[in-house]
């Protein structure tokens, strides 16, 4: 839609806009000038874009929830949305252990095919974000700014790299300046790019636990890493498990719950954007592959399912394993890589 189109519609086709009733009543407005240079915006870059609710590459999980964006601001690789999302948040004042497990799940996550999403803030935010991208994964960056305003100024180098790497996103104009009240309302977006959230440190009061309650009310997992009952920055986490989230201590205890909504993942990214079924033909030792699943396996359950000897089994699952289609987890393999 050019900005001429928008003119009109506003003026003549007001019943048509999905408003209330009582906004329809008031005379309208619109600052077209601001319309104007979004557009100018997304014009100035390949790598600019603006997605609308119902554009196919709109994703489909942030679909979803209770009140999705109407339009999103992308900064990067539209492709970042496709892999299954988890996102990782925490305090902003971490200790060092936080951050070194922020930065280790991001990367472990980013290695099995999963993309990291988080607010880009320092402290856990930052230390995720960074381990996914030294990975090689894809990580997602939702701001309470404009996509074009780096906030906070110090992950100026994350930002850049994420650009390039994933993708920054904001509901809000380009523009925008850091306000308090936007940072909550961005946290829905987070939860809601993801089928899973993992707090990492967060005190009672953490905004992280905004993005927890979120994700709960979107229907997504919840997991926690606990920590010392002496250390305020770990209430936060002893409290979600005590209510229900998931106490972690690897990344194979997120995948064994996650892996349900990584098959509704694929299966809308597949009808929404007309994915084939994957070639068997094409794949390493098809029929073992066959054999494990994306929960945890068991080797003897690999081996009765392929009806190969085990030593076999052995060889050919290490050959998978270093190319990155299975990952061995406590109790046996899972599947990571889909083709």
């Amino acid at each position: 839609m050019d900005v001429e189109e928008l003119r009109q519609m506003l003026a003549h086709e007001k019943s048509a806009l999905p408003l209330p009733e009582s906004l329809l009543e008031r005379e309208l407005a619109p600052n077209l000038n601001l319309v104007e240079s979004a557009l100018a915006w997304q014009e100035s870059a390949d790598n600019h874009a603006i997605i609308c609710f119902d554009d196919p590459n709109y994703p489909s999980f942030l679909k979803q929830i209770s009140a999705p964006p109407p339009i999103l601001f992308i900064k990067g690789e539209l492709d970042a949305f496709f892999p299954p999302t988890l996102a990782i948040v925490g305090s902003r004042a971490a200790s060092r252990a936080g951050l070194q497990l922020a930065y280790r799940f991001g990367s472990e996550l980013g290695e099995l095919g999963f993309g990291v999403c988080s607010g880009m803030a320092v402290g856990v935010d930052g230390s995720a974000h960074q381990g996914c991208l030294d990975s090689g994964g894809k990580t997602l960056a939702v701001l309470g700014t404009g996509v074009d305003v780096i906030y906070p100024k110090r992950h100026r180098k994350i930002y850049e790299d994420i650009q390039a790497h994933g993708a920054i996103v904001s509901e809000f104009w380009p523009g925008t300046k850091p306000f308090s009240g936007n940072f909550p309302k961005r946290n829905r977006i987070i939860s809601g790019l993801s089928i899973g959230t993992l707090v990492v440190e967060a005190c009672r009061k953490s905004g992280s636990l905004i993005t927890a309650r979120l994700a709960l009310e979107q229907g997504r997992e919840v997991f926690a890493i606990p920590g010392s009952v002496l250390a305020e920055n770990n209430q936060g986490c002893h409290d979600l498990i005590k209510d229900g989230a998931k106490l972690v201590e690897n990344v194979a205890d997120i995948i064994e719950e996650v892996s349900a909504l990584c098959d509704f993942h694929l299966e809308e990214l597949k009808s929404s954007h007309h994915i084939g079924e994957e070639n068997a033909s094409d794949l390493p030792f098809a029929s073992l592959l066959a054999s494990v699943g994306y929960e945890t396996t068991p080797i003897d359950v690999v081996v009765e399912h392929s009806g190969k000897a085990i030593e076999l089994v052995l060889e050919q699952m290490l050959e998978l394993e270093l190319q990155g289609w299975v990952a061995v987890v406590p109790g046996g393999y899972v599947r990571i890589k889909r083709s």
